[in-house]
């Protein structure tokens, strides 16, 4: 049974932008590597639920069939100094979860992941009266708007535009109605599959009659600066800026180091906050991440002594422990100011263009 409607405190934009003037934020770190240490067996991933496919790594399902999982992983990222709870919702859609047959469940499981977060983020409020945000994660699905998976036929695609938008729309409506503050559009490899999120997460707002506000993260390929549809990270803030994200950043790529230049090329053209959460460090040869805690706060906190960032957080093979640190790390440090950027007309290819005045 679905979860009964659980709606968010309301001012969000407002309240986020206040706690933004006054220090930098944290958001959490990864989900489905600290998922992975739980070492859970597919009948433990499975349940009762009687679906036809293998369930071992379909994260997203544990909302409804081992619960305590993902509850106990908000809860030591709060207890860590986390300001942001992310749900474990990245694959929660139609299409990633049609790999394991579960299709028919993603308005539950997006209820009961938000509702959750929801609900753990609202007691660790209720100890200290800081207020705690829920952002609801929406992957990039496993299908690209912009490139055909058929080297022999350049012009295929898969999926289009509005089956992409239906199927995000799906998505933002129940994690909205299960009480996140936010939408965040992480790990966007294709620019154009974000622009169908953003369309679908600004439907369902106006359908709710609420402002929810939209977190954007972009993910690079490469370390030129560009996410698989070839576009850079100035390319990708002109494509995007129309709808007024209250967060822009970077998310998984690499580790800190390899992020640096494109961290700050996006502080100085964005005029909304800056959310970034790297990778702990490049993974090992067994996949696995060996940066330590103290390393990735020291990377990341060079950022926040160059006023370059106000949301820092971790994404795959991040921990508690790296949260806990990067909170030490910039505890007292001023956040960065947004700049106020002159009005000029700013295209997006696959590089920026700014029309001369």
């Amino acid at each position: 049974m679905a979860a009964a409607p659980t709606f968010a405190p309301p001012g969000a934009r407002e309240a986020l932008l206040s706690a933004a003037r006054d220090r930098i934020l944290i958001t959490d770190g990864a989900f489905g590597t600290e998922i992975q240490n739980w070492k859970l067996s597919e009948a433990e991933y499975a349940g009762d639920l009687g679906l036809s496919h293998d369930q071992k790594g379909n994260n997203d399902i544990l909302a409804l069939t081992k619960p305590e999982v993902p509850e106990s992983i908000h809860r030591a990222y709060f207890e860590a100094g986390a300001d942001i709870a992310e749900t474990n919702t990245f694959s929660a859609n139609r299409i990633s979860q049609a790999d394991y047959g579960a299709e028919h469940l993603v308005r539950e499981i997006n209820l009961q992941s938000a509702a959750m977060a929801r609900r753990v983020a609202d007691e660790f409020a209720a100890r200290d009266g800081r207020r705690r945000f829920v952002a609801g994660a929406i992957g990039p699905t496993n299908k690209t708007l912009s490139l055909s998976p058929d080297v022999n036929d350049p012009g295929y695609r898969e999926i289009d535009f509005d089956h992409l938008k239906a199927v995000y729309r799906e998505q933002t409506d129940a994690l909205i109605e299960g009480g996140v503050d936010f939408i965040l559009i992480e790990t966007v490899f294709d620019t154009l599959n974000a622009k169908a999120g953003v369309m679908a997460a600004q439907e369902a707002a106006e359908a709710f009659g609420r402002d929810v506000p939209i977190m954007l993260s972009m993910t690079l390929t490469d370390l030129s600066g560009r996410n698989l549809s070839g576009h850079t990270v100035e390319a990708f803030w002109h494509a995007v800026r129309h709808a007024k994200p209250v967060t822009i950043g970077l998310n998984c790529s690499f580790g800190a180091e390899q992020l640096r230049p494109h961290v700050k090329t996006l502080s100085e053209i964005s005029d909304t906050l800056i959310m970034v959460y790297p990778n702990a460090g490049l993974p090992n040869e067994l996949g696995a991440y060996d940066e330590a805690p103290l390393t990735t706060a020291g990377l990341v906190g060079e950022w926040a002594q160059q006023g370059q960032v106000n949301v820092l957080g971790g994404c795959c093979g991040s921990t508690p422990a790296h949260i806990r640190a990067i909170v030490e790390a910039v505890a007292g440090l001023p956040p960065r100011a947004v700049p106020n950027v002159p009005v000029q007309t700013r295209l997006a290819g696959l590089e920026s263009f700014t029309m001369a005045v």
